[in-house]
């Protein structure tokens, strides 16, 4: 490549820059440029309206001599074009030398090792990817850019779009990047596509905005605030705080995996200007400290945080409420016929047993309303033989008594 545009730039840099007609003096070739400006300028809005623009800093990939780089720089107060042509290079040092904050530089052809990571708010290409013969290097070059990209950092980019065809690429007719492998490279690099047009053609613009990164602040317990969580019980749920969490951040699309099994996300709101994503753990999760990792439409959302996970405590069943099974308000007052327990904590309903005046009610319909809590609602059927007045009733789970209390009965 650096060869074959060394030539071409000796020969007639403005023709193969522009490809306009031969020989174009310098101010038929910057004028060539008005349209693509126009487009680029277009895309500035996408940043960030509180920057000065003095503190904005671009970078062109494939400047050539200059021609974008010369009226775009006044949006700029830093901007950095490079080449892999060292003859457009020095042509470009000459036509942008009224410029001092303008800089060219050779690169290698295939990365922008020169620049440091989240460096750039703006990065653009016009004409350039479509002379490259190689997928590998294209898709090199779109994984520096977002590497050079800050957060918030916008790169336009045109890319041929037309179909791939039986042929051999060169350093004229390069390869072809479809919209579909556009789509699926952000997709899979975490890049937010924006824009996509000229699909299918030779001229095909998109453009990108790298997101702000998602980091966890902290992971506690949701009930306690505290740096662990028991195993199990209702109290196994963590509380992830994340910065910069997306918006579009939902319970359908967001995933904490503990240990790499899916816990179950309950929670997503905001707080103190941070994000907060509740999470119950997974059955059997083991103690210690474990790693939690937050994927986002399955794919990592930030850097894995950790919790401490701590053997739970004893299991200890408890009655919740005892009622009348219709007029719920009513205590120790049957006028239905039935009762309605509720009762926690109960890993085995069979253990679960009622009588009035020491003998066992067998009517009974147990049914599950929190698996979590272990929480269970009975509806428990009177017998006629129990007569009007007052009865002592008692509730055992096995050889636990959970209430002995009176109540009256109402025929």
């Amino acid at each position: 490549m650096r060869a074959e545009w060394n030539a071409r730039a000796r020969e007639d840099a403005h023709y193969y820059v522009a490809f306009g007609r031969r020989d174009q003096d310098d101010g038929e070739f910057l004028d060539s440029a008005a349209d693509v400006i126009r487009d680029l300028e277009g895309e500035l809005k996408r940043l960030p309206s509180n920057m000065p623009v003095a503190e904005r800093r671009a970078l062109e990939v494939g400047c050539g001599p200059g021609r974008l780089m010369r009226p775009i720089s006044r949006h700029f107060g830093e901007i950095h074009g490079v080449d892999v042509s060292d003859e457009m290079i020095a042509q470009s040092r000459i036509k942008l030398s009224g410029i001092p904050h303008a800089h060219t530089h050779h690169a290698s052809g295939s990365d922008l090792a020169m620049f440091p990571p989240d460096y750039f708010d703006f990065v653009y290409s016009y004409a350039v990817f479509q002379h490259i013969p190689s997928a590998e290097v294209v898709f090199s070059y779109f994984q520096e850019i977002a590497r050079v990209l800050k957060p918030l950092g916008v790169a336009r980019l045109q890319v041929n779009g037309l179909p791939d065809a039986a042929r051999t690429f060169t350093t004229w007719d390069g390869v072809r990047i479809s919209g579909r492998k556009v789509h699926a490279w952000t997709r899979e690099h975490g890049i937010e596509l924006l824009s996509l047009t000229g699909v299918d053609t030779q001229y095909m613009w998109t453009t990108w905005r790298k997101p702000r990164p998602c980091r966890i602040r902290s992971i506690v317990s949701a009930f306690s605030g505290e740096n662990a969580v028991p195993s199990s019980s209702m109290l196994s749920c963590i509380a992830i705080w994340m910065e910069d969490m997306p918006e579009a951040c939902e319970l359908n699309s967001l995933e904490a995996f503990i240990d790499g099994v899916p816990g179950r996300g309950s929670y997503i709101g905001q707080s103190y200007g941070l994000s907060q994503f509740n999470v119950f753990l997974p059955r059997r999760v083991r103690t210690g400290l474990v790693p939690v990792r937050i994927e986002w439409n399955g794919r990592r959302l930030c850097p894995d945080g950790t919790i401490r996970v701590i053997p739970a405590g004893p299991v200890i069943p408890k009655l919740v409420s005892i009622s009348d099974g219709v007029n719920l308000l009513s205590y120790q007052r049957v006028s239905s016929g039935s009762m309605k327990a509720t009762v926690e904590e109960v890993p085995n309903m069979g253990d679960f047993a009622v009588s009035i005046d020491g003998t066992t009610i067998q009517h009974q319909e147990p049914f599950q309303t929190d698996p979590l809590s272990q929480r269970y609602e009975v509806n428990i059927e009177l017998p006629e033989t129990i007569a009007a007045g007052g009865h002592v009733l008692q509730i055992r789970v096995g050889q636990r008594t959970l209430a002995k209390m009176g109540i009256e009965v109402v025929r």
